[in-house]
């Protein structure tokens, strides 16, 4: 089996990284984390035209019609340039929750509309803390007419929420938990910026009160298959920031001289860096196993986009710290743009619920097939005894 991109896939890695080297600078990502925005529409905008927003929409619903893997290489070239915009929570879990619970009707609204990107979408699951918010829900979803539904609650943290037009809510309907989908343009409905640690990457509050939303396919089942995709994509945007922190940290200790050395001469400077590429690498086979997982559509996309989430949200946040290390002193200044990246990893890293939750659900997967096993062996024992 070979885990590699094809060669168009790198060529439009190649443009990715070449027009966000241009237009995704540091001045760009600290005018949206100083809160003069909530994302840079100039790269929106750009990004939109290039069709990147599309790329994993099907062609009779407005997009490309390519397919995940190639969302995923521009979001690892997002994640190395910190690019400040709503791609993952748009154009990849707003997008696939549509895709996968929506109706002909609403697909035909709203994803031509993300696709280009004359709408943004975002998903709106927590309700504050907890590392299983979604699988419960204090906002309450009472019956209209048919399909639509009145709400009323609060959603928080969600990401993106701030320059989002719609989002899919979780809300406890008459049958339990259920995914609805929310115009948040309309009356009834308020949007509130909350600080973060990240502010590129701006959360809010949204504020159901008799808001109008349609009932979408599925419930907890459904979350759970939507937020595996939407960690795949999310590993790759971390594993781009996790090798922009590698490389910096290398390129400092080849310049940056003491003793009149480099200081990446040095043994506790260049095994600690070796150690960041190992580590990094084998998070990188982890993603690479889910992007495959995830365009097949293969039974193991589950187990492998727990492995991918756990693995990369932890390498991220060790190589924005390393990184910090190796720059010393220069290394803890707000100019320097190295707390970007830790605030990233830190805010990647709690993102779709956080390690525990990640770590959580493999556990419950592997018991699962462990169980399935075993009975599968009894059963088998049982045939030859007969």
């Amino acid at each position: 089996m070979k885990f590699e991109f094809s060669e168009e896939q790198e060529e439009l890695r190649a443009q990715a990284r070449r027009l966000l080297r241009e237009r995704c600078t540091s001045t760009v990502i600290r005018r949206v984390f100083d809160g003069q925005a909530s994302y840079d529409a100039p790269l929106w905008g750009l990004i939109c035209d290039l069709g990147w927003t599309s790329v994993a929409i099907p062609t009779d619903h407005g997009g490309l019609g390519l397919g995940k893997l190639e969302a995923c290489v521009i979001a690892e070239e997002l994640g190395r340039a910190l690019a400040p915009v709503p791609y993952l929570s748009s154009a990849v879990a707003f997008a696939d929750t549509l895709l996968l619970a929506g109706d002909q009707e609403q697909r035909q609204k709203w994803l031509p509309e993300i696709a280009s990107g004359e709408a943004i979408g975002a998903l709106a699951l927590a309700e504050g803390a907890g590392v299983r918010a979604w699988s419960r829900s204090h906002v309450v979803a009472a019956p209209i007419t048919g399909r639509e539904v009145a709400l009323d609650g609060v959603k928080w943290p969600v990401a993106d929420a701030a320059c989002a037009d719609v989002a899919v809510v979780t809300a406890a309907g008459p049958a339990g938990i259920g995914l609805f989908l929310v115009d948040l343009r309309q009356d009834g409905v308020t949007v509130e910026p909350i600080d973060s640690l990240d502010q590129s990457r701006p959360l809010a509050r949204i504020k159901l009160a008799g808001a109008r939303g349609q009932h979408l396919a599925g419930g907890s089942e459904m979350i759970d298959a939507v937020l595996d995709r939407a960690a795949v994509v999310m590993a790759f945007e971390e594993l781009g920031g996790a090798e922009a922190c590698l490389h910096m940290a290398v390129a400092y200790a080849k310049e940056r001289y003491a003793f009149g050395r480099p200081i990446g001469s040095f043994q506790a400077i260049k095994h600690r860096l070796a150690d960041l590429y190992a580590e990094l690498e084998l998070a990188r086979s982890n993603c690479f196993y889910a992007a495959w997982a995830l365009a097949t559509d293969d039974p193991s996309l589950s187990e492998a986009a727990c492995c991918a989430r756990l693995a990369m949200a932890r390498v991220f946040v060790m190589c924005a710290k390393e990184m910090i290390q190796v720059h010393g002193g220069i290394g803890f200044t707000w100019d320097f743009d190295a707390h970007l990246y830790y605030r990233r990893a830190k805010h990647l890293s709690a993102a779709l619920g956080g390690p525990m939750r990640w770590r959580e659900r493999l556990i419950a997967l592997l018991q699962a097939k462990d169980l399935a096993a075993a009975a599968f062996s009894g059963t088998e024992a049982g045939a030859r005894v007969a």
